[in-house]
């Protein structure tokens, strides 16, 4: 019974605050486990970080790996790609003004009113 007395209470302790890794950081954690000379859990350990995280940078790195040896061509192309929609837009808009400023001179030339606010 005086066991039920003494029982402990649990104090709640301030929440710790996340850390931030720079990406720095990050890769050369990753690179590390990507070597495999260690066990992810000796990695870890040594940079203070869960297990579980090294082996997700580590996953990122491999993920993204492919875009390092994207070519300076392959992204110009895109610009490139992107810079002729672009124009082609511009000139389909500046065709479109031509139609409606010529339909708005023929209304005018053969007396038809158009409401203002049609004309915007």
């Amino acid at each position: 019974m005086l066991d039920r007395l003494h029982t402990k209470t649990k104090v709640k302790q301030p929440m710790k605050k996340r850390r931030k890794f720079t990406a720095e950081f990050k890769s050369k954690v990753a690179l590390e486990a990507l070597r495999e000379q260690h066990p992810i859990h000796e990695i870890a350990k040594r940079y203070q970080v869960h297990p579980s995280q090294v082996a997700e940078w580590k996953k990122a790195l491999l993920g993204s790996a492919s875009s390092v040896f994207e070519s300076e061509r392959s992204k110009k192309d895109d610009g490139f790609k992107q810079k002729l929609k672009e124009d082609r837009l511009y000139k389909q808009i500046g065709q479109l003004q031509v139609e409606v400023d010529f339909l708005k001179d023929s209304c005018d030339k053969l007396g038809i009113i158009i409401p203002e606010d049609e004309l915007r």
